[in-house]
């Protein structure tokens, strides 16, 4: 609660000082569903709160005084015990009714007699005296009897009076049902606080605090990321710095007759850096940056995640203007109906209520959403349209540009004697494929392999070793192979180098090796290029080196083992692609059917079972094809393969010089270095100056430093040069 302080307006902080307040700290609410008044009027902690130490005050003060009035009544059933004296029916006969020193009867519950004594006898002072009885009428029975033998008139028979009263026995008796109800009542209210306190604002009761919004209001100063650390996806970051401008400047483009974007949505493949661009803009923006992830719009209570919206929305309008995160907005966004099992009403609530939110809001509320997804083909279509996120801001995989950027962000913190400019360029070529969260894995991998080998420094070979442990699992010294799979794995790696070695489409190799790595007991590393489009042939030539280690095993060993079962899958799918998404087989046609993904269900195919039949048909046919390719070219250079294989066995690892080394240089013209791979591309680095309106998108600008209209153009001289918004 403290920390949410922290991220109000500084009006709000001095009323948590207010005596009022600490007045009001000391109060208890009795209500369970009630609004405590010392949390503030609308329910949002942030400042309005009591200090922390006054509720846990509040809870000692009544654990106190819940064990002294304990103690208290405990004592006065002691007390009262200790005050009365049981007597038998002969005693209270002989000793008190004979002697006429009983002034009446009172018989408590039907069940006991209280004896009342007359004033100022001896006994009196003994204390009370009480007997039980088995029923009322025979107490009367027995007590008119006991008079008659003893003489006594009628007229003067001790008056005898009923009454009901609490025992003491029955409070003891409701004592385990009130401490259950108890126990209830505090685990209801410790939930409430939980729920309603996650977001470090605790709601007014128990339904109060479900039914908030767990928005966070972020403070800048608590955000290290800046758009400095934010590197390979330039063209996102200036996206999200024209958000930023649009709520610091906004009469720069209302000039223009522009309107202000409601929202973005952040899409791309995981660990491309769309939530660390919501860090970064919630570093840098300068204006209020409120985040929630999806998923914590849903509760077990229905209604809850409507509620929730209206909240969020509500505290964003307060702080406008702000920026307002969503995260994995897939959670709460997916598309309303579709082939789903069980009910989703409370999600497509939830959604119906977002989409009110967003689509209600003006353009002089100057509050802009962003949103972070890595599913957007699950998303609604009424959540994209312009309207609501007016922009779709793709950030993909970085390229090796991107990749030497993100490296110099990561190399900056590492100590290490290599130049770092270089090193970055080097690894983004070691690295094809890597996203932002890869790369920076290996550089921390880096630094704890070198702390393991208690160097002082990081040095190339860590690195190399920290793409390796990256790209194929930790190496496995104690999974020791026999020697006949040992030979195996060699053959069947060697298969794979030799065979990419003399395929004119096939990636360079880079490393070959059969020490056990992850779930593989072999490996080989190949430098692939950034590339975008692919051929036929190019895709053919990638699934014959693929089988290059099932083909090898055949060729030597006459049998099959399952180590290839990796590979298999891979030329099925790319068969499979190339058939049924790219239009690549003549028999089939130049179609592309819409196929399901991994995890989704699968109802029915978007195809007949005819075009079924035919498909499969050729992706066998297609399959067989690469095999036999493979198969005539690992047997033109049969000797080859035998020599890697023995070299292997011998050193378990073999570099690109070691293959040069054996099989010569390779046939065809390839590409290893960083120079090589950025040639005609422009410069040779990332490309990261700002458009001029962006130069300044962090500052608002003074009303003297807006340029003025342009007047019209003089009829008599030469027209003025127009001013640059």
């Amino acid at each position: 609660e403290s920390s949410q302080a922290k991220h109000e307006t500084p009006s709000q902080g001095q009323k948590s000082s207010s005596p009022n307040e600490s007045k009001q700290s000391s109060d208890w609410n009795l209500g369970m569903f009630g609004t405590n008044p010392a949390k503030g009027k609308s329910g949002r902690g942030g400042g309005q709160g009591r200090p922390i130490g006054g509720e846990g005050g509040d809870r000692e003060k009544w654990l106190v005084m819940g064990a002294i009035g304990t103690v208290a009544f405990l004592a006065t059933l002691a007390y009262f015990e200790m005050g009365y004296k049981e007597v038998g029916w002969k005693e209270f006969v002989n000793n008190y009714l004979s002697k006429g020193i009983v002034e009446k009867l009172e018989v408590v519950n039907k069940k006991w007699v209280r004896v009342r004594l007359l004033p100022g006898s001896a006994q009196d002072a003994s204390g009370v005296l009480w007997f039980n009885i088995g029923s009322v009428d025979s107490l009367e029975r027995n007590l008119e009897n006991a008079q008659t033998d003893l003489g006594i008139e009628p007229v003067n028979f001790v008056p005898v009076i009923y009454k009901t009263e609490v025992e003491a026995s029955s409070l003891t008796g409701l004592l385990p049902t009130l401490l259950i109800i108890g126990f209830l009542v505090f685990m209801m209210r410790r939930s409430a606080e939980m729920m309603g306190g996650r977001s470090g604002r605790k709601g007014g009761g128990l339904f109060g605090g479900v039914m908030q919004s767990t928005a966070k209001l972020i403070n800048s100063n608590e955000i290290e990321v800046r758009f400095k650390d934010v590197a390979g996806c330039e063209e996102a970051k200036i996206e999200i710095m024209e958000f930023v401008n649009f709520l610091k400047n906004p009469q720069q483009y209302i000039d223009l007759g522009a309107k202000i974007p409601k929202g973005a949505m952040l899409t791309g493949p995981p660990g491309t850096g769309k939530t660390l661009l919501a860090k970064a803009t919630a570093g840098e923006a300068n204006v209020p940056f409120i985040t929630v992830s999806g998923s914590e719009f849903l509760e077990m209570f229905v209604g809850v995640g409507p509620s929730r919206v209206r909240d969020m929305f509500s505290m964003a309008r307060k702080h406008a203007p702000c920026i307002l995160f969503i995260d994995e907005i897939d959670a709460v966004g997916r598309k309303r109906g579709g082939k789903s099992f069980g009910g989703h009403s409370e999600q497509e609530n939830t959604l119906n209520q977002l989409l009110v939110e967003m689509d209600g809001f003006n353009t002089t509320t100057n509050v802009v959403v962003l949103a972070a997804t890595n599913r957007v083909d699950i998303l609604d279509k009424a959540l994209l349209r312009p309207g609501r996120f007016d922009r779709q801001i793709f950030v993909p995989a970085p390229d090796i540009k991107g990749r030497a950027s993100i490296f110099k962000v990561h190399l900056t913190p590492l100590k290490t004697n290599l130049d770092k400019n270089d090193l970055a360029r080097k690894m983004a070529a070691l690295t094809p494929g890597f996203t932002g969260a890869d790369i920076a894995n290996v550089c921390n991998e880096a630094a704890l392999i070198a702390a393991r080998d208690s160097n002082d420094s990081i040095n190339l070979k860590h690195f190399e070793q920290a793409i390796e442990r990256v790209i194929a699992g930790m190496e496995k010294k104690t999974n020791v192979l026999q020697p006949d799979e040992k030979k195996t794995v060699a053959y069947h790696e060697a298969g794979h180098a030799v065979a990419g070695w003399f395929l004119e489409y096939a990636d360079p190799l880079l490393k070959v090796s059969i020490i056990p790595r992850g779930k593989g007991l072999g490996y080989a590393q190949y430098l692939p290029k950034d590339q975008y489009l692919l051929s036929k042939e190019q895709l053919f030539d990638r699934m014959c080196m693929t089988l290059g280690g099932r083909v090898s095993e055949e060729l030597f060993f006459k049998r099959i083992t399952t180590g290839a079962q990796d590979d298999l899958k891979k030329i099925t799918d790319s068969a499979y692609a190339q058939i049924v998404r790219y239009g690549m087989n003549e028999k089939v046609g130049n179609v592309c059917f819409d196929t399901s993904q991994p995890g989704d269900p699968v109802f029915t195919k978007p195809y007949s079972e005819e075009t079924a039949q035919l498909i499969d048909a050729e992706v066998r046919a297609l399959i067989e094809t690469a095999h036999k390719r493979t198969t005539e070219l690992l047997t033109k250079h049969k000797d080859d393969v035998a020599k890697v294989a023995e070299r292997l066995l011998k050193n378990e690892v073999l570099s690109r010089d070691d293959m040069i080394e054996l099989l010569g240089p390779r046939p065809f013209k390839e590409k290893s270095t960083y120079e090589e791979f950025v040639e005609g591309t422009g410069s040779f680095e990332e490309d990261t100056s700002l458009p001029e309106g962006l130069k300044s998108w962090n500052k608002e600008k003074d009303e003297s430093d807006k340029t003025p209209p342009t007047p019209p153009p003089s009829e008599k001289g030469s027209p003025q040069k127009p001013a640059v918004a």
